[in-house]
Parts: structure tokens; C-alpha cells; sequence
């Protein structure tokens, strides 16, 4: 008797995405390098508190196999991505799934059918839930957990996406880099350069209680810096402060920077420390006896050893001119000195020749790539 598979429509309560959230556990149950997110946090972007529903619809299914849970899917029609890219597409993401391709079929044809109900022509993802947030599929990599705020999944996920038809539409890249072995003294240089360049340049790092001020001037720059990259989509004000808001208590180690010519913002690099190392013991929950091994760092006590290098954002009036270097130059002397040893700076568009260019400069290599695919519907 063959099994019996079937899709079961969930919507956005809190006890359903409770229940689709959960599912990440039967995955990963063994897996010692997944890093569990957040749930506190994560339900926040299922949540109406979440500003991306003001132009977005998301629809949520669960995939069972005679009853039993085997499968999970997010799509989001985003009226912003779509209007801003000339676009008819669907975002499918937050898709975990046991690996049968059977099951990924019934949920990947599930979304499908929802697109096109609604004129949509192309699925297109994984993005968790657009581009501004966690998005691809990991396909190189898989011998390390992931950084903070990177995807992770079996290696099995992309055969599964194959089969329901999808094809790979980019990739994109994480670098690794080792502190130690960075260049310091030529990016010096390159960055003492830079600063004649630009006689009124002034720097300063961002931080939590600078943090609000500077939200105005991130948005101008995120918006003008991005303007013309594929796939961007611009961030109004409640999105920025919605994302500032969850990385706010983070902020703990002066490696994000802001830049300004004679007062115009002009550049600025977001760059956490890795707090996944304090993470991973609670396994997505916060109230739990091990939070105690992650309070050191959550408080400032302790600092990780590693380092996530998240946007680099230059105005196209100061983009090749020695900004970027000197940018990264000053997270890195600010990390090195609070202790980091290595850095990942993730993600970067594999056909970004200037930052993939940029990142050779700092003796980095690509160690984790991650791709996005697109079928029609």
C-alpha cells in the first residue's frame, strides 16, 4: 500500500507558526551543526508586527505522509519586489523536508497552484522570507555550521528542488577570512589613500545608542548603494527599524561603521560578531538551564571569536575610490583588537566582480555557496 501524502494550509496565528516552526526539529534532531533559531525572534516575521505584510501576502503549508508531519513551505507574493522588478514571481522559503522527493513535489506544486490563483508566473527562493533577510540554498559547505543570520540545510535539499523542477537562477558566496593572515599594512595604506581622498570623510562606529540617530542615514545609503543590484528591493523606514530592532541588542563590539562626506552619509559596513557560538546550546529556546552558557556573550562579557562582515553599502559617488577598503580596514582593526580571529563576509553575488575582486585583496576564499532557484509555475 503506498503511502498517502497530502498539503495542509496553515495561516499566520501564533499557534500555527508554532507548529510550522517546530517541524525544523525533526530535520535537525541529530544534526550537531545546526545552529536553531531564535523562536521568540523568528515568529516576528510571521507576525503582522512584521512591516513586510504591509505589501506582502504569505501562505504557510505542511506536507503529511498518512497523517504524519514529513514537509514544510512558506510562499510570499511581494507587491514591492514585484512592482520594483517588473516581476510576476512568488518567493517559496523556510522549506525543510524529509528527504523524499514525493513530498517535496506535493508542496512545491501546493505553492504553485497558490501563485498562480493569484497571476503569479514563476516560484522563485529559497528566501526566508524575501532577499533583505535569510535567503539561498547552502550546496557547498556543509562542514561547518552557519553564521549568524545564514541558512542552513542538508546536503540532500538541492536534488530535492531538481526534481520538482527548479533550476539554479545565482549563487551566491561566503568568504572566509582569517584575521591574521589579513594584509593590515597595505590596507592601511589603501586606506590612509582613501582618507586624502576625501578630506571631510569622517567615521565613526555604529552603536546601540547611536543606533536610532543613525537609522535615517543606513536607509538613505542601503537604498542608493543597492539601487541598481539584482534582485534589490528597496526597505522603507518600518522595515529598517523592524530589522534594527531585532539586531540592536547585538551591538555589543565597534565593527559597524558609518561614513560621511561634509555631513552627506555616504557608506556604511554592518558587521556582527558571531553570537551563533552562544546560540547553538539553547536550540532556539531561550528559557532553558543553558542560557547560562550563552548569557557571557549575550552580555558583553565574552566576545566570539569570529565575526560576520553582513552589508557593505558605498553611494555610487564613492563606490570604487578606496572607500570600501577602508571601511573593512576599520572593522577589522576594531575586531582584532576586541579579539576576532576570523570573519565571514556573507553574501555576495557570484558575478559581484568589484566585492569578489575586494575580498581576494583581504586573502579571503569562498567556503559556503548558496543558490537561488526559479521554475515556472
Amino acid at each position: 500500500m503506498s503511502d498517502h501524502i497530502e498539503t495542509i494550509a496553515l495561516d499566520r496565528t501564533p499557534a500555527a507558526v508554532r507548529r510550522f516552526l517546530r517541524f525544523s526539529y525533526l530535520i535537525y534532531e541529530r544534526d550537531p551543526l545546526w545552529v536553531a533559531p531564535l523562536l521568540m525572534d523568528l515568529a516576528k516575521v510571521f507576525s503582522d508586527a512584521n512591516p513586510l505584510f504591509e505589501h506582502a501576502r504569505m501562505q504557510l503549508w505542511l506536507a503529511l505522509r498518512n497523517g504524519r508531519e514529513a514537509g514544510r513551505l512558506a510562499a510570499v507574493i511581494d507587491r514591492t519586489h514585484n512592482e520594483t522588478q517588473n516581476d510576476r514571481a512568488a518567493f517559496v522559503g523556510f522549506f525543510e523536508c524529509e528527504n523524499d522527493p514525493a513530498v517535496s513535489r506535493a508542496l512545491f506544486e501546493a505553492a504553485a497552484a497558490w501563485a498562480r490563483e493569484n497571476g503569479i508566473q514563476r516560484l522563485m527562493g529559497p528566501m526566508n522570507p524575501t532577499m533583505n533577510d535569510e535567503c539561498g540554498l547552502l550546496v557547498e559547505g556543509f562542514d561547518s555550521s552557519p553564521a549568524l543570520m545564514m541558512p542552513y540545510n542538508p546536503p540532500y535539499y538541492a536534488a530535492l528542488f531538481e526534481a520538482a523542477g527548479f533550476l539554479k537562477t545565482k549563487d551566491l558566496l561566503a568568504y572566509h577570512l582569517n584575521v591574521k593572515d589579513t594584509p593590515m599594512d597595505r590596507l592601511g595604506r589603501l586606506a590612509e589613500r582613501a582618507k586624502k581622498k576625501w578630506p571631510e570623510l569622517t567615521l565613526r562606529p555604529i552603536r546601540r545608542r547611536t543606533l536610532e540617530a543613525d537609522l535615517v542615514k543606513i536607509k538613505d545609503i542601503y537604498n542608493s548603494a543597492w539601487e541598481k543590484n539584482w534582485g534589490f528591493v528597496p526597505m522603507n523606514g518600518a522595515e529598517v527599524d523592524f530589522l534594527a530592532e531585532r539586531l540592536k541588542p547585538l551591538l555589543l563590539v565597534d565593527i559597524s561603521w558609518l561614513a560621511e562626506v561634509a555631513g552627506e552619509p555616504a557608506a556604511f559596513l554592518m558587521a556582527l560578531p558571531d553570537y551563533n557560538v552562544a546560540f547553538k546550546p539553547l536550540r532556539g529556546r531561550v528559557l532553558t538551564p543553558k542560557l547560562a552558557l550563552a548569557l557571557p556573550y549575550l552580555l558583553g562579557w565574552k566576545t566570539p571569536r569570529a565575526c560576520r562582515v553582513i552589508t557593505l553599502g558605498v553611494k555610487a559617488a564613492y563606490r570604487g575610490k578606496g572607500l570600501e577598503s577602508l571601511m573593512l580596514f576599520e572593522g577589522l582593526k576594531a575586531g582584532s583588537k576586541a579579539g576576532l580571529e576570523t570573519a565571514e563576509a556573507s553574501w555576495i553575488l557570484e558575478d559581484n566582480t568589484m566585492m569578489t575582486r575586494l575580498m581576494e585583496v583581504y586573502a579571503g576564499r569562498v567556503y559556503k555557496r548558496y543558490r537561488l532557484f526559479e521554475r515556472p509555475v
